[in-house]
């Protein structure tokens, strides 16, 4: 592909190349953490208790597969993140859409919205912990808080983003205030809706570490946390790893049912 092409702005680049320039930071990193990993341990320009080769950390797979049951680990954290996913969304979703219905409705809950979205997550945790405990309840409140801080400013403005023309349209057509929510806000912007919660279910991934390293009982924060104390600190990496893998399938599911249920909206799924 000529330079000129690849350099110009907002040029579509070939499905082919796009892999080829995706792929090569990742060779990069792999390349330099080879180098700085290779060698003996006591040799090493990185010590392993620091950073350990990519061998070693793939050696270290049976040991976390089997000795630390991952398996387990990693369900109680989907399940975390599902049941405070769907618990978010039977709030946020009425609430985002009757606010981005209705102005007096948006006037009382978006100062509310507006300041939730400067908090910084991590002070959720001992407040969270005050109100509800340090079990498992916290851990599922604390991920539905993060979800619907996230999700409400997407949601009111996905039901906002309806042409006026279809509300006019509704109107004139005698449709009442009920039908025109159920029959016009919510089914034009649902395939923006679906783009919101795709984008908020990935961020539970994100906070899913915060949520498990408090109490720890299990879940993939909890291997973290254990193999920093403990070690061996190849599982860090290895987790790490894990948790990005599974937001990426998650993220590719929602995107491809997205094109299933939306096929006309393919640009926005």
């Amino acid at each position: 592909m000529p330079v000129s092409l690849l350099l110009k702005i907002r040029g579509k680049v070939p499905a082919k190349t796009a892999v080829i320039l995706g792929a090569l930071p990742i060779v990069a990193i792999l390349l330099l953490w080879f180098l700085f990993t290779s060698g003996p341990p006591e040799e090493r320009r990185i010590a392993p208790t620091i950073l350990p080769s990519p061998t070693e950390v793939v050696q270290s797979i049976p040991e976390l597969v089997k000795d630390r049951d991952l398996l387990h680990h990693i369900g109680a954290s989907v399940r975390r993140v599902v049941l405070s996913f769907l618990l978010a969304l039977m709030i946020v979703l009425p609430l985002g859409i009757l606010m981005g219905a209705f102005g007096s409705v948006g006037a009382v809950f978006t100062p509310v919205s507006t300041a939730s979205g400067y908090i910084p997550i991590a002070t959720l945790v001992p407040l969270t912990m005050s109100w509800f405990g340090i079990d498992e309840f916290q851990k599922v409140m604390f991920l539905a808080m993060a979800f619907g801080i996230y999700l409400l400013p997407m949601v009111v403005n996905a039901v906002e983003s309806v042409p006026d023309v279809y509300l006019r349209t509704s109107y004139t057509l005698g449709a009442r205030r009920l039908d025109v929510i159920r029959r016009v806000l919510i089914p034009i912007a649902l395939p923006d809706l679906w783009h919101a919660m795709r984008l908020a279910f990935g961020v539970g991934w994100t906070y899913i570490v915060l949520a498990e390293v408090v109490v720890m009982v299990d879940g993939l924060g909890f291997l973290i946390q254990n193999s920093f104390r403990r070690g061996p600190r190849e599982h860090i990496y290895l987790v790490i790893v894990v948790i990005t893998l599974i937001a990426w399938a998650a993220d590719l599911v929602w995107e491809r049912l997205g094109r299933m249920l939306f096929p006309y909206r393919r640009s926005s799924s």
